[in-house]
């Protein structure tokens, strides 16, 4: 599904140049739940814009589900992510005065589906997440910072993305209801989603099948994982 070649990626700062990443080559196969960590400065962020087609490497392949990610231009670059990455943030990224189900339904904007259609599809996401259908009509700002998660999980599924790729998803979070999201995500690897979770926390990081160690713009380690039942600090 995911093979990366050869990653390069430079930063220019006037004479000065910074290579963030140095070569890094992986692939991941559909169905694995994988988390990247390394500290602040590793390349993991920037591994993770590349991977989320949000950034383009410098020199290196990038290939997703099929498309070569790193020869795209901006607009397919924009498509790709529409359509084949869910994205889940540390910060929710939700619209707060805006309803549970309206937060779920965005994406599906130009999907062409009519309003019925975009409604059923994401109730079925919010349920698939585990969220309380009492809560489909408050206001994402009503809610708990794992219910707020849960929604931004859900809103992730709505596209029916190739992958899930989840940015610090506990960051934000107290130690209960970071246990209560890992456990959603690895609900949903056993349900077939794949997943690429990234982290600075080994806490976090040992809930996922395989971990990839990036430091100093390289893998340091890819190791196969066997993932704790649930969070523990």
């Amino acid at each position: 599904m995911i093979e990366c070649k050869n990653l390069v990626k430079t930063y220019t700062n006037g004479d000065i140049k910074t290579n963030a990443l140095n070569g890094v080559s992986f692939s991941i196969k559909k169905g694995e739940f994988v988390s990247i960590i390394g500290p602040s400065g590793s390349g993991k962020s920037t591994l993770m814009h590349i991977l989320g087609a949000l950034d383009t490497p410098t020199s290196g392949e990038y290939f997703l589900d099929g498309h070569e990610v790193s020869k795209l231009a901006d607009d397919e670059l924009s498509d790709l992510r529409r359509n084949k990455i869910g994205f889940v943030f540390q910060s929710f990224n939700l619209l707060p005065r805006t309803t549970v189900l309206r937060n779920v339904m965005l994406p599906l904007l130009f999907s062409g589906k009519s309003q019925a259609e975009r409604e059923k599809k994401a109730k079925a996401c919010l349920q698939y997440a585990d969220m309380e259908e009492s809560k489909f009509y408050n206001l994402s700002n009503q809610l708990s910072g794992g219910q707020m998660q849960r929604v931004a999980i859900a809103r992730s599924l709505v596209n029916d993305p190739a992958i899930i790729l989840a940015d610090e998803p506990t960051g934000n979070l107290d130690t209960k209801t970071s246990a209560v999201v890992m456990q959603a995500f690895q609900e949903l690897n056993q349900k077939g989603h794949t997943i690429i979770l990234i982290t600075h926390e080994m806490d976090v990081a040992d809930c996922a099948n395989r971990i990839i160690y990036v430091r100093d713009g390289i893998i340091e380690k890819d190791v196969l994982n066997k993932p704790r039942d649930h969070y523990l600090p």
